[in-house]
């Protein structure tokens, strides 16, 4: 049991490392610093486009708009943090 809970806690880790990717890549695309034009650069937005929306996307939903400022990785960075919390001090003691 306490390697499924590390596999999950090496899952999570890594989708926050592409959440943090993903948005360093929109402000590089916004502020035109990479072109997307490049096949290597749209390649890389979209595996991480299809790796990040389907779980951003619900945040968005709910969330009001405000403007130009998107702060739905944020709110889902705070909920893996949770998550990984409630493993470490709730879970981890617990499994033999």
């Amino acid at each position: 049991m306490r390697a499924l809970l590390d596999v999950i806690m090496l899952a999570l880790q890594l989708y926050v490392w592409l959440l943090i990717a993903s948005a360093v890549m929109s402000w590089l695309v916004a502020f035109n610093v990479v072109n997307m034009r490049n096949d290597a650069v749209r390649a890389i937005w979209n595996f991480l486009y299809a790796l990040t929306e389907p779980a951003l996307r619900p945040i968005r939903r709910v969330l009001p708009n405000l403007g130009g400022i998107d702060i739905s990785p944020i709110i889902l960075l705070l909920l893996i943090f949770f998550v990984q919390r409630l493993i470490e001090l709730y879970l981890y003691p617990n499994v033999i």
